[in-house]
């Protein structure tokens, strides 16, 4: 706790506070938009951009990281709320405390129980395609706040100002940079002011609302923001905590997933290590500071970190700094948020999550491992048809299908010896010399009780096609385990080659299976023998052999 803290430089804190006070102008736009997002009020957003980043910097192991509200979040923050309680009532409100509550509970318990491994189990492709699915999702959810109507229906003016804005926010995201740098900018800092670009575009809609007669043209506004800290949120709704269990566990599952993507890209930058189990307990306290103070579930945005690790941040300092900002833009006099027109923050939303829109991870997957593909898009698909929590589960359903699938058909090489060398290798790769009294099989995967079936009806399969076969040899370099089943499995087949007067050899077993295989009876019923490598049981086995230097030296006292 507080390494950071212990190990500060002064030389580290000219770029924190720059870096604090450029994310609290982003947060301000950001906040607001995303509690929208969630279907609460504006400044719920403000609120749980306070206190949570706080906590975050206690615990968390991210020097750069910024905790807060984000897109996907709120997105799925809505989904949840929205049957039980109408958008911005103080129901809702309360609804979205209890939910990051749940949400922060079992991320600390996770982090208690050190089960930061689980975040392995989302593969890349899936987790990509989930992000996709949900931008999309959110930026099609913003068009009718963006025309001012409900969608195929526009209201004139709000749609002026939202499109207007849009296209705006779109310029600045392609040019503005290249065009600061071209006026005697640096690049860095031309690529922070760019990010800036919601920010004053959001002051000069409210500018526009404040000289203009659009609010009495319809032009929606967030209206009165109210001023002031929050308080110690107690509130919860006795009847809702079973309604909100199972989505927390998914929301919980899903904000450490995000955090930790968007703090292991800029840990590399740094040459840092991130401590899974502790960013469970960071961003557990995180979600909990933000129940409590009225907020609503917050994790580790990849856009805004990036923008704080842009902008000079070394430490979490930084993003105390940023929360002590808006802490002070709420102890201000608050009116002119009121003036902040829906439209623009609409487009200030849609920009954001069209920035999410990564197809490099499609293309590739698409080139490389069509499975993978195909589970990109049957997640994304999923998210927009049926809704982000059954995403979700068809994402993990997919991430852990796809593993048990490859798991469980595992590459099984049949192995011939390059003429001239000791080196044995795979017969459908290489032009490697075969022997017809002698099966060489290589089996690449650990055994356990999901291949085996797959293991032995190959292994039949190559027998019956080496019908001169005497001896089996299985090379077991690549098997790091096996488990119960697969001895049975290995047991059965030894019997059955047995009674055909076949021998059933192993050769390089690694030590760690070789204990535990002593523990059995599969090496004192086993009929064959073991080798230490695969070249001893192939000059052992074969007529005429190899070569006769190894001849003699099977056995398994030297293993």
């Amino acid at each position: 706790m507080l390494y950071w803290l212990r190990h500060y430089r002064r030389a580290y804190l000219a770029g924190d506070l720059s870096a604090g006070v450029v994310v609290a102008m982003m947060m301000i736009p950001q906040g607001t938009a995303y509690a929208l997002v969630a279907g609460l009020p504006p400044v719920v957003g403000i609120y749980a951009s306070i206190l949570p980043p706080m906590v975050y910097a206690l615990f968390g192991s991210s020097m750069t990281q910024s905790v807060g509200p984000m897109a996907i979040i709120s997105l799925m923050t809505a989904s949840v709320i929205a049957p039980l309680a109408a958008p911005g009532s103080a129901l809702a409100t309360v609804l979205a405390a209890q939910l990051a509550l749940v949400s922060g509970a079992v991320l600390l318990l996770c982090g208690f129980l050190r089960l930061g491994f689980l975040a392995n189990f989302f593969s890349r492709p899936v987790m990509n395609g989930f992000t996709v699915g949900s931008a999309l999702l959110i930026a099609y959810d913003q068009l009718h706040t963006l025309l001012g109507a409900p969608v195929g229906q526009v209201h004139l003016p709000s749609a002026i100002l939202g499109i207007g804005a849009l296209l705006l926010l779109v310029l600045a995201r392609m040019y503005l940079a290249q065009l600061l740098v071209r006026c005697g900018l640096s690049a860095g800092l031309a690529d922070i002011a760019a990010k800036l670009a919601p920010m004053l575009v959001v002051l000069g809609g409210i500018a526009l609302m404040a000289v203009s007669t659009l609010a009495a043209q319809g032009v929606r506004t967030t209206g009165a923001i109210p001023a002031g800290l929050p308080g110690l949120n107690l509130a919860t709704s006795a009847p809702h905590w079973r309604s909100l269990l199972q989505p927390g566990l998914l929301i919980g599952f899903i904000v450490f997933l995000m955090s930790m993507s968007a703090a292991q890209s800029l840990a590399l930058k740094r040459n840092e290590k991130l401590v899974s189990n502790h960013e469970l307990i960071g961003l557990g306290a995180a979600n909990i500071a933000s129940a409590l103070t009225g907020g609503f579930p917050v994790t580790g945005s990849l856009s805004r970190s990036a923008v704080n690790f842009a902008a000079g941040a070394h430490t979490p300092l930084a993003s105390l700094i940023t929360a002590t900002l808006l802490a002070c833009a709420l102890l201000a006099p608050t009116g002119w948020l009121a003036l902040l027109p829906l439209p623009v923050l609409a487009a200030t939303i849609i920009v954001a999550v069209l920035g999410l829109l990564d197809l490099g991870i499609l293309r590739t997957a698409w080139e490389y491992d069509r499975g993978d593909a195909l589970a990109w898009g049957a997640t994304c698909l999923g998210v927009v048809a049926m809704g982000v929590e059954a995403g979700v589960l068809v994402g993990v359903a997919l991430s852990m299908g796809t593993l048990i699938w490859r798991a469980s058909r595992p590459h099984i090489a049949v192995l011939g010896r390059i003429a001239g060398t000791e080196h044995f290798r795979n017969i459908e790769r290489y032009p490697a010399e075969t022997r017809p009294e002698l099966l060489v099989l290589r089996i690449d995967a650990n055994l356990f009780f999901g291949n085996m079936e797959a293991i032995t009806e190959r292994i039949e399969s190559e027998l019956a096609s080496h019908a001169s076969a005497r001896h089996l040899v299985l090379v077991m370099s690549a098997v790091s385990s096996i488990d119960t089943s697969a001895l049975y499995a290995l047991s059965e087949l030894n019997q059955r080659m047995g009674r055909r007067g076949l021998g059933l050899h192993l050769a390089e077993v690694k030590g760690p299976v070789l204990d535990r295989l002593r523990q059995s009876a599969l090496l004192r019923e086993l009929h064959g023998q073991l080798y230490l490598s695969t070249l001893m049981a192939c000059d052992a086995l074969q007529t005429p052999p190899y070569s006769r230097q190894h001849a003699g030296e099977a056995g398994g006292s030297g293993i």
